[in-house]
């Protein structure tokens, strides 16, 4: 592991701290590119206009003729918990818009991972028709549905796709759904700035134009209009859990989001989920959403039905939110319980791949009859945590007629263009690849299982051409010492009330320490005393077991624990160099 200190440009900081900023957030801002005090106004004003969001406005038309015709609308969603917020997002934004004009016939249908797959499918669409739907409107899905929007089509439904992904590519041409309306940043022609926003994102960005367009009617006034802001928590909360990159806008989405939550204004759900998570909204920050809330909605959509994830979301009943929040939490413990197994299993066949002593391969592929589909990018994300390699984790696929197919999750490091792997995978080896899609740090794809020795071997030889030793070394990028008199309880509630995430990373500290005492607790996590600056102070290190020596540089993040009524800073140790 190499810990690098960011560079933190002088001129920045001083200008942040002179704007009154505390001197430690103005070194971290000034470190992650904010050079002046404006960029961090969380102004809702200051969101780019939906008008610069291609599409927005002819669909914001054509949902107020739909609703004004008193027409029926289902929303396809995406089973994760963008999609799932995206899918909330929609229902509640469309009734609250809708209910001037006396129109509430919104309606959602959520894919199955195993029997469905992603995205809008003829099947799918088949369905959404025999609901008596007119109109079909996809969240976090659809830009690359070209067959399931020509179904929907054909079946005269008529189709709006909202979305944030790339659309397909074919013969190294885009291909676009025909016949429809698309709402997304990443589609060509789109100048919308902020090209990382989140599914739940765009479909807000469309209720926002629709909003403007029933003004422009005259359904109601600036004065009298639907409050759609009451949306940001879910909002915030599908930003955060996509780990899509924080921009100034989407930073502007999540922050106003958590204000709403600090303040108890949230769906009965989300309030349910942070009960069962054991976490006080009161003090909410990005990382609750992220490994708290989002885990928990993102499991149903890995081992059950996500449509109880979109109604625990949905519902108004407090204690319908509470049943289907403890719901979700068993399914999350579950969902534990087989990612725990799997990755111990996948490690044990890893370990079979090379010696200890030696370097793991430039990329890892891992298959066993027993793994959970729904559960292998997480075991990918872990074991690429652990070896620092692109990693693809298979398992067999649950459909029906499909056993024969292997489902895969793949997850890399920087430098590691996973898709693009992929697609030269595929012109390697035709017909190995049935299906795959993705970005670059995670991707998925399917093969037949009597492929699996072939992509493991073509997977390898692209990561063997493409990685050098330097790209293969761990790196972890930190913000220099901590300066003694900021080790304080007050200052790590001053950092965690800011939003941080994907690309605003969160303050991690690095500087050497002495190791005063060091002991396992729960067996796998490490407990340090440590004399930092010449005092002592309390570290942890959750699920590392290895000891460390009596001098070591290390990269920690600023924590308070409470014991007795008293809170106390503590270490939260991320890496070692040694």
């Amino acid at each position: 592991m190499k810990i690098i200190t960011r560079d933190v440009p002088p001129r920045a900081a001083w200008a942040l701290e002179q704007a009154g900023l505390h001197p430690l957030l103005a070194r971290l801002f000034a470190a992650r590119g904010i050079t002046a005090k404006e960029q961090l106004d969380d102004a809702l004003a200051l969101l780019i206009p939906p008008a610069q969001m291609k599409g927005a406005q002819e669909a914001a038309q054509l949902l107020a003729n739909a609703m004004a015709a008193g027409q029926r609308i289902c929303i396809v969603a995406d089973y994760d918990c963008d999609g799932a917020t995206a899918c909330a997002v929609g229902v509640r934004g469309l009734k609250l818009l809708g209910a001037p004009l006396g129109w509430d016939k919104v309606e959602f249908l959520v894919p199955d991972r195993v029997t469905d797959g992603y995205g809008l499918t003829p099947s799918i669409a088949q369905r959404v028709k025999q609901r008596g739907a007119d109109w079909l409107v996809t969240v976090d899905n659809g830009i690359a549905s070209v067959a399931g929007v020509r179904a929907a089509r054909e079946a005269g439904l008529n189709v709006l796709v909202t979305d944030h992904h790339l659309p397909a590519v074919i013969d190294g041409a885009v291909v676009l759904p025909q016949d429809c309306t698309i709402v997304n940043p990443n589609q060509p022609g789109c100048g919308f700035e902020s090209k990382s926003i989140a599914g739940v994102g765009v479909m807000f960005y469309v209720l926002l134009a629709l909003r403007a367009e029933l003004r422009e009617r005259g359904v109601f006034d600036a004065k009298t209009q639907p409050k759609i802001d009451s949306l940001l928590p879910l909002v915030a909360l599908g930003t955060v859990a996509d780990v899509v990159k924080l921009d100034a806008n989407n930073r502007r989405l999540v922050a106003q989001g958590l204000k709403r939550v600090r303040a108890g204004a949230m769906p009965p759900g989300m309030a349910a989920l942070f009960a069962v998570a054991a976490r006080q909204p009161a003090k909410a920050s990005a990382f609750d959403f992220g490994f708290a809330l989002g885990p928990r909605l993102n499991a149903a959509g890995r081992l059950a039905d996500m449509t109880l994830g979109i109604e625990c979301l949905l519902t108004d009943d407090a204690g319908r939110a509470d049943e289907l929040a403890r719901t979700l939490d068993g399914i999350n413990r579950e969902r534990k319980t087989i990612e725990g197994e799997m990755r111990e299993q996948a490690l044990m066949i890893v370990e079979e791949l090379f010696d200890e002593s030696e370097e793991p391969p430039p990329a890892i592929t891992v298959f066993d009859p027993d793994f959970h589909e729904g559960v292998v990018g997480i075991v990918a994300s872990r074991l690429k945590d652990k070896l620092h390699r692109p990693t693809f984790v298979f398992a067999a696929s649950g459909a029906e007629g499909k056993e024969h197919e292997l489902k895969g999750s793949g997850r890399s490091i920087p430098g590691f263009h996973l898709r693009d792997a992929l697609d030269l995978v595929a012109k390697r080896h035709p017909g190995v690849l049935l299906r795959f899609g993705g970005h670059a740090m995670a991707a998925g794809c399917t093969i037949g299982e009597e492929h699996i020795d072939t992509f493991e071997q073509a997977f390898a030889q692209v990561a063997h051409e493409w990685l050098d030793a330097a790209t293969l070394q761990r790196r972890l990028e930190a913000d220099g010492a901590l300066d003694k008199q900021y080790r304080r309880a007050d200052l790590v509630d001053t950092l965690h009330a800011e939003v941080w995430g994907q690309g605003f990373a969160p303050p991690v500290f690095c500087e050497e320490v002495q190791v005063l005492s060091q002991r396992l607790v729960g067996e796998k996590h490490l407990s340090l005393k440590l004399k930092h600056q010449g005092e002592p102070v309390d570290g942890i290190w959750f699920g590392h077991t290895e000891p460390l020596p009596s001098t070591v540089k290390i990269a920690f993040r600023l924590d308070a624990d409470e014991w007795q009524g008293q809170r106390r800073v503590r270490f939260l140790i991320e890496a070692a160099e040694v």
